[in-house]
């Protein structure tokens, strides 16, 4: 029996496979269709902003490809496809007016998706907040959750029996502290304390938006898309400790403890100036809402060392083409962590919504030889199976990326598809980790022996 083989029989029948994409990155289409700009476009148009000086006008192309894209998750033999709305191509300016000529590429696109018999999982927003909203103080103006509550009423209304889950946000910590904190991202604002009342207003978005979903009565399951991981002190120093636990706290359980518990945590709001972050009557109730599901990326973990300079971690299997840690058993003992924690206070099923690698792939030929990206599957595989067998509710696992695509500050510059893109041409181009995953898939199946 084949190691690949060994690794698919341990995973439950009905787990859901999947990959992921989001709008900015892969539409393109910018200026087509009625769509308005959003932070993205202005931040990306700005110059020494992206780290190649491009933009995502084009991207993909995906908005003119997606039968093709489509096409190729079927091939894959994949179950599932998690996207995002491009907001300001539903709804130009955040408010008001629906744009229908953005509402039916979405349409197209659930439907293409159906015709394949691969399940829909919307994500509402992947950071690209329209301008227009913007312009009028974007998230750290509290009227914005509000907005965000009324679109996402309108897509669960439009779409909701037609997908298998919607998720509010996708990452809202790099909404507040990338954007907001040290301006890395769109809007590239760089004032924490801003970012903190920001990851308030993005909670209480999301929890206005569940009620609102909740009221339309449709068959998707609703949930949020949390980026988490460990935080593991350096050494044994109980500086170290104390540190990597006040990491934990503002990151993990700053956005899981509202959510679960009802509160901020206790730990992050002592070292916070609570003078200076509003949270209004009726907020925590707001944000408190059961949900269908949690979806959770995981990339690497938070190496936590108070010595200057700081000790760094021995990196036993190197480094991703961003230069994150590879560290597979972070996810495993996220995940066990996480459900032993949350598990009496309402934790639903969970998604491993994204996981995935950069790696710096050549052309050879018309292959891509991305080895490094197998084994990096293979062993966050192992780790999902772990965290399963130690009784954490896990339903699927959705890699990220099904294209290569803009990476956000980097551009062009990394690569962390399963499909390789020549962004001239167009042209997508399995790599060896597509062709990998595929069989792996098909031996779950049981298709294969």
């Amino acid at each position: 029996m084949s190691e690949q083989t060994t690794l698919a029989q341990q995973f439950p029948a009905g787990f859901v496979w999947g990959v992921a994409t989001s709008a900015y990155q892969i539409e393109g289409a910018a200026n087509e269709g009625g769509r308005a700009a959003s932070i993205w476009d202005t931040f990306s148009h700005t110059p020494g902003k992206i780290l190649d000086d491009s933009n995502g006008d084009v991207a993909c192309d995906h908005y003119h490809r997606y039968a093709e894209d489509v096409e190729h998750i079927a091939n894959l033999g994949l179950d599932a496809y998690r996207f995002s709305v491009s907001w300001s191509r539903v709804q130009p300016d955040g408010r008001g007016a629906w744009n229908e000529e953005g509402m039916a590429f979405y349409a197209r696109l659930i439907s293409a998706l159906a015709e394949k018999n691969i399940s829909a999982h919307m994500t509402l927003y992947h950071w690209d907040l329209p301008q227009a909203l913007q312009d009028d103080g974007g998230w750290l103006n509290r009227d914005t959750a509000y907005h965000f509550a009324q679109y996402a009423r309108e897509m669960a209304a439009r779409f909701g029996d037609q997908l298998a889950s919607i998720a509010t946000h996708n990452e809202p910590w790099c909404t507040a502290n990338l954007g907001y904190g040290n301006g890395q991202f769109a809007p590239g604002v760089k004032d924490e304390v801003a970012a903190l009342q920001v990851s308030h207003h993005l909670l209480l978005s999301h929890g206005l938006a569940i009620q609102a979903m909740r009221t339309q009565n449709k068959k998707a399951k609703l949930g949020i898309v949390l980026n988490q991981w460990t935080a593991d002190p350096a050494t044994d120093s109980a500086a170290d400790h104390a540190a990597a636990a006040w990491e934990y706290a503002r990151s993990v359980q700053w956005f899981m403890d509202p959510i679960f518990r009802g509160h901020y945590p206790a730990l992050a709001l002592a070292k916070i100036d609570q003078s200076r972050f509003i949270v209004l009557p009726g907020d925590m109730e707001v944000i408190h809402q059961a949900l269908d599901f949690l979806g959770i990326n995981y990339y690497f973990r938070a190496y936590v060392s108070t010595e200057t300079p700081p000790r760094q971690p021995e990196t036993k299997l190197g480094l991703t083409d961003m230069g994150w840690e590879i560290y597979p058993e972070g996810l495993s003992r996220l995940l066990i962590g996480i459900h032993q924690e949350y598990k009496d206070l309402g934790l639903p099923p969970i998604y491993i919504t994204e996981n995935g690698m950069a790696v710096a792939d050549q052309l050879d030929g018309e292959q891509i030889h991305d080895t490094p990206r197998i084994d990096y599957m293979q062993r966050h595989f192992q780790e999902v199976a772990k965290a399963i067998e130690a009784g954490v509710n896990i339903k699927g696992f959705f890699y990220w990326s099904l294209l290569d695509n803009f990476e956000w500050n980097s551009g062009y510059l990394r690569r962390f598809g399963l499909i390789y893109v020549d962004y001239v041409s167009q042209r997508r181009i399995w790599k060896d980790s597509a062709i990998w995953f595929k069989g792996f898939v098909q031996r779950f199946r049981g298709r294969v022996g």
